[in-house]
């Protein structure tokens, strides 16, 4: 009986990839190139590039040393008249202590081409780096560290998304950090875009393993929920040394998401683009429970933030700051709450960040009581709040939103 059920999921498994492979999604390969050093000269400095630490669809990044002997980053983006860049401009706007620094920017023409140059501050890692490297020695990454990258990543979410900007590009490799110090910065604003209601986005943006279900869908009308679902991913990808959704071509993202979510409702199909028809495409696949796919040692509570933040309807997932209230954060609360003593970095939020978790109804449910304390010189925490938000439950039941019931016309995704 179990390996017919075996045989009966695999067949479904390639009837699902059979019934995508008419969305057309299309990859690009680039092929890797030597780096050979060279000076770049702006407004009197002069920039000796001794390595590229990015190359991607919106520029390269290089590792510079300027006369002063101080390390930057140098990001080198080609002006293309027929594409809209908005990245110096966002990047203007966008100051955070877990946002990469924009410290100076500069125009260079190179034959009949213009290049903006993006002096940024410097970071030694990336989170891939760092997680890839825990992976070949067969080791996890320790969850103290998965909790710290973690938060500052939904903080400087939180952040960004407050000002409208949804990043549109959270992996791993955007991810700036500090071994050391834990610190993290978001980097690589070139996919960025703040989101107007009612005008229309282009679907095909977001890495693959990280592209939100929305998009693989064709969504034009989404919203900054992509950057939840992409943070989901990341978090899972640091427990499992792997990405969770490792589709080998873009048709085949949505087959991998599908096996682990199972198959999405009509209801979650329309939330995530009301423009899609074609629902009974889909075999009707199971959800697969999340303790199966994590080793047996992983927390309870970084699997119910995870589900909280890998669900199929957009409205449903977790914000950033509420996220930041979650159970699994509690043991980095413990651990930097410091009574008698200055504020943690961690707690550190700007009178912006704590208005917003006010509105927001979490302010009082963000931080240690004594570090809330410490806010109030530069923030009136006293003023009454809004109330939070009711966040869709997680239920393994039948009703539950992530039930993957493609026939059925009694959903529960109201």
């Amino acid at each position: 009986m179990a390996e017919n059920d075996e045989h009966d999921a695999k067949e479904k498994t390639k009837d699902l990839a059979k019934a995508i492979t008419d969305m057309n999604i299309g990859t690009t390969h680039h092929p890797k190139k030597s780096f050979e050093s060279f000076t770049i000269r702006a407004n009197g400095v002069e920039y000796d590039c001794i390595g590229r630490t990015g190359k991607g669809s919106f520029g390269t990044v290089y590792k510079a040393v300027t006369q002063g002997n101080k390390t930057v980053a140098i990001k080198k983006v080609l002006q293309d008249p027929n594409y809209k860049n908005r990245e110096l401009q966002i990047m203007k706007i966008v100051k955070h202590p877990n946002t990469v620094e924009l410290i100076d920017s500069f125009y260079q023409k190179e034959k009949s081409e213009v290049y903006l140059h993006l002096k940024l501050g410097y970071m030694p890692e990336n989170l891939f780096e760092v997680s890839s490297n825990y992976a070949k020695r067969h080791e996890q990454m320790p969850m103290s560290h998965i909790q710290a990258y973690i938060w500052q990543l939904c903080r400087a979410l939180g952040y960004v998304h407050s000002l409208g900007i949804c990043h549109r590009d959270i992996k791993p490799q955007n991810l700036l950090i500090d071994s050391q110090t834990l610190q993290l910065r978001l980097c690589d604003f070139g996919s960025a875009k703040i989101l107007v209601p009612r005008e229309q986005n282009v679907a095909y943006i977001c890495s693959r393993y990280y592209r939100a279900p929305e998009l693989i869908f064709g969504a034009l009308f989404y919203t900054t929920a992509i950057d939840i679902w992409s943070t989901g991913c990341v978090l899972a990808e640091l427990i499992l040394g792997t990405p969770i959704f490792a589709g080998e071509s873009g048709i085949d993202q949505l087959v991998e998401i599908i096996k682990v979510l199972g198959t999405p409702t009509r209801k979650q199909i329309h939330s995530m683009n009301p423009e899609y028809r074609d629902y009974n495409k889909f075999p009707s696949i199971k959800r697969h429970p999340w303790e199966k796919l994590f080793p047996s040692d992983t927390p309870a509570t970084v699997l119910d933030l995870m589900a909280k933040m890998l669900r199929y309807t957009p409205a449903h997932r977790i914000l950033p700051l509420e996220a930041l209230c979650h159970p699994f954060f509690d043991g980095l609360k413990l651990k930097h709450a410091n009574p008698g003593g200055s504020i943690s970095t961690f707690f550190d939020f700007s009178t912006e960040e704590l208005e917003s978790a006010r509105n927001l109804g979490v302010l009082h449910n963000l931080f240690p009581p004594e570090e809330l304390k410490k806010l109030s010189d530069r923030y009136d925490i006293n003023k009454p709040s809004k109330p939070a938000r009711t966040l869709h439950k997680t239920s393994d039941s039948s009703s539950s939103e992530d039930e993957p019931d493609v026939q059925s016309s009694s959903e529960d995704d109201a």
